[in-house]
């Protein structure tokens, strides 16, 4: 059976001419086979139609009137064909359109199906439970709230005081509140307006229970669906969207896709959206360039003639309306759509002159000569508007080329290759421009363009030149000086300019040559020797440099190449010079060769051969020709002694007419061990070492030992004057005008006015520590801290200072650790016969012995004195 008996439903004013594809019924069958397959049927399917889902729609535009008030909905079981029924009345109230549909006054009643019982001990069949249609809600409702959708009841309530309740979001759970169930009659309401775009369904479930709490009923489903209504306006997803098409395209062609979203329900009329353009600007070649899906909202060309040249850029306004683009119920909202034109090559360049000139001087490379410019429609800096050019004619040598500057797209012509003006005074390049990239298919204009540029050469004074250069003469050596060799000139290239041409000498190592500034004569000024230094694999270089008279002057440089022919003026030389040998022939033999500074066949072979003087020579050697270039020298006799021997060999070469000269071979004959090698003292000598080395050697030893033996004589004489001098002074004489003073000697004249009673009283004398720097002698201890020594016994005080020297003296002596400051010191003042005697250790108890003073006789008549005095024995 059909759950829905009789359903009333009211359409609002504004929908009553629009009612096409408007759901405003849901229809569901239930019988006790819950397996069965039901098909819907609309009694009016011209007017109304019924989905498999139940969904009931208007499926055109009519007027609402009696004829279609009613109509019957049919539920067909597809497998048994069993068939029913349900009739559906329509109502018309007028109401605004943001109020939302109400049902007729009638409120339906959901009742709570029957549970199972048991019934004289069986269990009794019920129906199957309601199956509750879904509820619907339309959005945004004005009220009065709350509003009554629904009463649930149960058929119970006659016996037993129930209690009903709602759970579920929109009840008891977030968010709480919006749906509200009397308890008593368990009358549904809602309490505010609903929003499908944030919730479109709800789903909650009825209670029954008694006054104790206990169910009594199983719980229902209640779904409320929100109808959507046309409140939420379409919005573009970008405000302004920017989009490219290639100039000259055909009609047709894609150009961008605009997107607007809508949030009302997308499978109703609210959220269905259709585009269209509004205005198009600019309107030329035509205002309608452009066309847009109303659907999907795609762009494209519908007229031809886009060019970049004229209009670069389009501003459409897009409008999308929803309600299928209704423009009187619908809503709608712009954009901005930007459409650039891109550029194609569509325009080639073109030259701004048929003739353009330049000039060049003459050898000169790298330099700009002219600069083409020319004109290109298209975009600046794209492969479309970039020249490239060519020179098609007028320079077969290929001495000009063509660059482009990036920045202004001129040409530039350069040379690559030297011009001569004598050759070619003038040239008539033809070019051609054309774009980086070919013309867009289509185009009627011819690919390139063409030009003449005429380039003018300038004569400019260049540098002359020998020629041949290098030149090559042969001759040979030894000419004398004087004579002439060649003469070397150089040329003008300057063949419009009358200049003359002077001759120089720039490099002539071996200052055999020079040359007439004039007619450029080459002469010798010495004699020409090939076995020069300056002579390499028999060529002599040197050169010249001429230079015109031109402005500014010009100068060449040429290199002469003398190959020196060899003449035999050279004698052949023994090699090596220097030999050794063992005392006997056998084992050892010299291998000796010819050093010849000529060459073939002014050289080898050589003959070797022994002089007859002096005759010692062939007595004690023999030479033997290996082959033309090597002999063997070796002793004649069985044995010679050890030494340096200089052995005379004559070797005489091949030329015409030979040469010979006598060398010296100087041959060490040395002892020699069992293998035939010198020893070690004689394998220094023969390693290098001369008769000359070896005496200057021993010369320089003897020099040292006599420098050494002089140094230790002198030594000695200055000890014996030191203690000489210690004698000179006769205690009987007073001497002291006599004596110089020096910084570590005292007394003298201003030792008389010294305070002598500090003599008296040592223990008042000034510490050494507390006198000041650069007063203290050189026979002083220093200030200095010296080692810890045993602390010597105070002496007592004498009343003499001769008993004061004395223990202190004795003192010395007898402290074994006292340091050696025993050396003769000079005291402020001695006194004269001092009972004290000498203060030097050297005359303490310690020492002993007489000092020999006889040498002082050998001083001369200054020191006859002393020596009668000192020397000569006891007397």
């Amino acid at each position: 059976m059909f759950l829905l008996r009789h359903y009333v439903y009211i359409f609002t004013e504004k929908l009553k001419n629009q009612a096409e594809l408007y759901v405003f019924l849901s229809v569901k069958f239930s019988n006790c086979n819950g397996k069965r397959k039901v098909q819907y049927e609309s009694s009016e399917p011209a007017d109304f139609k019924v989905d498999e889902d139940g969904m009931v729609y208007a499926v055109r535009s009519f007027p609402l009137s009696s004829e279609h008030a009613k109509f019957l909905i049919y539920a067909q079981d597809k497998e048994t064909q069993e068939k029913w029924q349900v009739a559906v009345k329509l109502s018309l109230k007028p109401t605004l359109p943001e109020e939302s549909v109400k049902e007729s006054t009638e409120v339906e009643e959901i009742v709570f199906p029957r549970q199972l019982g048991k019934h004289s001990g069986h269990l009794q069949r019920q129906k199957r439970d309601w199956v509750i249609p879904p509820i619907n809600l339309p959005e945004n409702s004005r009220g009065p709230f709350p509003q009554e959708l629904v009463r649930i009841r149960s058929d119970r309530d006659k016996n037993l005081s129930l209690r009903y309740s709602v759970t579920g979001p929109g009840a008891d759970q977030p968010p709480t509140g919006i749906f509200i169930i009397n308890p008593i009659s368990g009358q549904l309401s809602v309490t505010k307006p609903l929003d499908r775009e944030q919730i479109a369904r709800f789903h909650l479930r009825a209670h029954a229970v008694d006054i104790n709490g206990n169910q009594v009923e199983n719980p229902i489903d209640i779904v409320i669906n929100v109808i959507d209504m046309n409140d939420n306006r379409p919005e573009f997803l970008h405000q302004v969207w920017n989009g490219t098409v290639p100039e000259g395209s055909k009609p047709g062609t894609y150009v961008m896709t605009v997107t607007a979203i809508d949030a009302d329900d997308p499978n109703a009329l609210n959220g269905m959206l259709r585009y269209r353009i509004l205005s198009q600007a600019p309107s030329t070649p035509s205002p309608n360039m452009f066309t847009i899906n109303n659907e999907t909202g795609d762009i494209i060309t519908v007229a031809a003639g886009l060019d970049r040249e004229k209009v670069q850029q389009y501003t459409l306004i897009i409008q999308a309306t929803d309600m299928e683009g209704n423009p009187t119920y619908g809503l709608s909202n712009t954009a901005t759509a930007i459409i650039t034109v891109t550029d194609v090559n569509d325009n080639p360049p073109e030259f701004t002159a048929m003739t353009f000139y330049g000039e060049v001087p003459e050898n000169r490379v790298d330099v700009i000569v002219a600069n083409l410019t020319v004109t290109d429609k298209d975009q600046p800096h794209t492969p479309a508007w970039n020249a490239v050019y060519r020179i098609s004619g007028g320079d077969p040598t290929g001495r000009f080329a063509i660059q482009t500057d990036p920045n202004s797209n001129d040409g530039l012509v350069t040379v690559v290759k030297p011009i001569d003006f004598e050759t070619n005074r003038m040239f008539v390049l033809t070019v051609a421009a054309e774009n980086q990239v070919p013309l867009a298919k289509g185009i009627q204009h011819p690919p390139q363009s063409t030009a003449t540029v005429s380039v003018t050469v300038i004569d400019v004074n260049e540098n002359p030149y020998f020629a041949p250069n290098p030149k090559i003469i042969r001759q040979e050596e030894g000419l004398h000086a004087g004579t002439m060799l060649t003469t070397f000139t150089a040329q003008d290239p300057d063949r419009y300019m009358q200049q003359n041409i002077r001759y120089t000498k720039l490099s002539d190592p071996a200052n055999w040559l020079k040359i007439d500034p004039v007619n450029g004569q080459i002469t010798t000024i010495a004699i020409l020797d090939r076995e020069s230094p300056n002579v390499k694999n028999n060529i002599y270089n040197a050169t010249f440099l001429a230079s015109d008279n031109g402005i500014p002057p010009m100068s060449g440089t040429g290199t002469l190449q003398i190959y020196l022919l060899d003449i035999n003026d050279n004698a052949p030389q023994v090699l090596p010079q220097e030999a050794e040998t063992c005392e006997t022939p056998d084992p050892n033999s010299i291998n000796i060769t010819a050093l010849d500074y000529d060459i073939d066949p002014n050289a080898g072979p050589f003959a070797f051969d022994l002089p007859l003087s002096p005759v010692n020579i062939k007595r004690n050697w023999t030479i033997t020709r290996l082959n033309g270039d090597f002999a063997q020298l070796n002793l004649k006799i069985k044995f010679l002694e050890a030494g340096i021997y200089e052995v005379p060999i004559i070797i005489t070469d091949s030329g015409n007419p030979p040469k010979s000269n006598i060398s010296i071979l100087r041959v060490k004959v040395c002892q020699c061990d069992s293998n035939g090698d010198c020893t070690d003292v004689d394998r220094i000598v023969g390693a290098g070492l001369g008769t000359g080395a070896i005496i200057a050697i021993l010369l320089c030893i003897i020099i040292l030992l006599i420098l050494v033996l002089m140094f230790v004589v002198w030594m000695k004489r200055r000890d014996k004057e030191r203690q000489a001098k210690q004698l000179l002074i006769d205690p009987e004489d007073d001497v002291r005008d006599n004596i110089l003073k020096y910084d570590e000697e005292g007394g003298g004249e201003e030792d008389q006015d010294y305070d002598l009673s500090q003599l008296q009283q040592p223990d008042t004398v000034e510490p050494d520590a507390i006198k000041p720097v650069g007063i203290r002698r050189m026979d002083e201890r220093p200030i200095h801290a010296e080692p810890q020594y045993p602390v010597r016994s105070a002496a007592p005080h004498p009343g003499d200072i001769g008993d004061f020297i004395n223990e202190g003296l004795k003192a010395a002596d007898n402290d074994p650790t006292a340091p050696p400051y025993d050396s003769l010191l000079v005291f402020d003042y001695e006194g004269s016969g001092s009972t004290a005697g000498s203060l030097s250790s050297l005359n303490s108890s310690s020492s002993g012995g007489e000092q020999d003073y006889d040498y002082l006789n050998d001083w001369g008549p200054r020191f006859k004195k002393l020596a009668d005095m000192y020397g000569g024995g006891d007397d």
